[in-house]
């Protein structure tokens, strides 16, 4: 049986109803997305991310549904770096970075360890905390 949680004020412990939902609101992620780089570049799953751009081998960009109230977010990327997604798969020789901030999006780029070659990846994870505009 599903449970509901009905509250008309959320507080912190000084009755301080604006502190206790910016606090929620800071922590939460703002966007996410799983998505291939392989062959045709395709977003599995995300959360504020209305599309990608594949730029080039190695790089794409994703762009946010909702922006950014500014680019100083922060962010986190992983890529596995390799044609397939199962744990046995995952490449650690790499090297990449996150990116190319804007309010409406940001890029990631993925870059071999042995060389300055650039490769895609088949299994991309993103996440981006900030604030909303």
């Amino acid at each position: 049986m599903a449970s509901i949680l009905r509250v008309n004020t959320l507080t912190d412990a000084s009755s301080n109803n604006s502190t206790a939902m910016s606090t929620i609101n800071q922590g939460t992620a703002k966007a996410w997305a799983n998505f291939t780089g392989i062959s045709t570049t395709a977003l599995r799953d995300s959360f504020n991310v209305s599309g990608l751009t594949d730029n080039a081998t190695g790089s794409t960009s994703a762009a946010l549904s909702s922006n950014m109230s500014n680019a100083n977010y922060t962010g986190s990327w992983f890529a596995n770096v390799s044609t397939g997604t199962a744990s046995s798969n995952f490449d650690n020789t790499w090297t990449g970075g996150f990116g190319g901030r804007a309010t409406t999006g940001y890029g990631v780029w993925s870059y071999g360890t042995t060389s300055a070659a650039s490769f895609d990846s088949a299994l991309n994870d993103t996440i981006i905390f900030g604030d909303l505009a």
